[in-house]
């Protein structure tokens, strides 16, 4: 009997371990054309306010955030779908979250949520699926797994995790972890840059992330429950540029996940080639600049920081974003962003420019292939 059990078991292994090998192998596949679809997951909403500070509620703060990233997201993207768990005041349970995602076969599901903890806590940190490695980070997951509580049969939906199940979950992480710490990275980047306290990436079981096939992140805004934090989130401004920053991320590993595979490594003791020294440039041609750096107050193109390169500055949704180089060719510029990442700008990334005025890059590239 005990014979019949262990093989019974390692059959229910290998049936979950070969349905997420091909679930995860499909979307692979699927991701060789680009990211075309995103789905932005506003955390709790309805009868579930999740945390709350002296004078604001999660729902609302996330709801505030997403809105305006999904809105930065099709205004400079009109060529990716853009999928909003929830654009109102309304209850989605946990499950129909990842199941929008996995039924539109997205690309990146970016779910947002506040912090709570002591009054003296601070900072942002986003998070992928794994096992937490501190009590707090388990403390967060249960919170935000708590919303089950306000959904029917939750009991039967949302049994405890068996040694099989993550075991098998294990295998799709080693396919999507990658990009979601990739992504992840750059958002707690750009937070950082925005003068927000950063507490990294961190990985913790949360129930939404768990049934997601596609890289997910779950992004901890900052924490309600300290004064200074709840008034900066509830703060339209501010809500705007954390949304701001998230999408300059997506931006960012937009690029990194369409191009990474294509890209060439150069040597950095080689002197390195800005281009444009020779380019006459024309006001409505299509150009490629690398930008480097973000700052949400201007910064002198002389600063230390620039190791003393040429940079071209501009200003784009209240941030001063700093670029070098400047090229006919996309390739060329892709290049440059490669020396410039390993001269320590690790998230360099291609940026497009026409008349003056930063464009598409997806429509410059096809533009200039034409």
């Amino acid at each position: 009997m005990k014979i019949q059990a262990y093989n019974k078991s390692n059959l229910i292994i290998l049936c979950l371990l070969t349905f997420f090998i091909n679930s995860a192998h499909a979307q692979l596949d699927d991701a060789l054309h680009g990211i075309k679809k995103v789905v932005i997951d506003p955390g709790h909403g309805g009868q579930d306010p999740g945390c709350h500070g002296s004078h604001s509620k999660e729902k609302e703060v996330t709801l505030a955030i997403g809105l305006k990233l999904g809105a930065f997201i099709e205004k400079n993207y009109p060529d990716v779908e853009v999928i909003y768990t929830r654009k109102t005041d309304i209850f989605i349970e946990l499950d129909e979250r990842a199941k929008i995602a996995n039924t539109n076969k997205a690309d990146l599901f970016i779910c947002i949520h506040a912090n709570a903890g002591p009054s003296t806590a601070v900072g942002a940190e986003t998070y992928v699926l794994g096992l937490h490695k501190t009590e707090a980070q388990r403390a967060i997951a249960e919170r935000e797994n708590s919303a089950i509580e306000f959904e029917k049969d939750s009991d039967i939906k949302y049994e405890k995790l068996s040694a099989d199940a993550i075991i098998a979950r294990q295998l799709q992480l080693s396919v999507f972890l990658n990009h979601s710490i990739e992504f992840a990275a750059r958002v707690q980047n750009e937070f950082t840059k925005l003068g927000r306290a950063s507490r990294g990436v961190r990985q913790a079981g949360f129930l939404v992330l768990y049934k997601t096939t596609m890289p997910s992140v779950l992004i901890e805004t900052g924490f309600l429950t300290n004064k200074e934090e709840e008034l900066f989130l509830s703060d339209t401004s501010n809500q705007t540029k954390m949304a701001n920053s998230i999408f300059t991320a997506f931006e960012d590993y937009k690029v990194y996940y369409e191009t990474a595979d294509q890209s060439t490594h150069l040597n950095t003791s080689e002197p390195v080639d800005f281009g444009g020294e020779d380019l006459t440039v024309d006001a409505e041609e299509v150009l490629f600049r690398v930008q480097i750096s973000t700052s949400s107050s201007p910064l002198k193109t002389s600063d230390p920081q620039f190791l003393g390169m040429d940079v071209w500055s501009y200003e784009n949704n209240n941030l001063f974003k700093y670029t070098v180089g400047l090229f006919n060719s996309f390739d060329e510029a892709n290049k440059l962003k490669q020396q410039m990442r390993e001269k320590g700008f690790e998230n360099a990334f291609v940026v497009a420019f026409s008349g003056g005025e930063r464009m598409n890059i997806e429509k410059a590239i096809k533009m200039t292939q034409n």
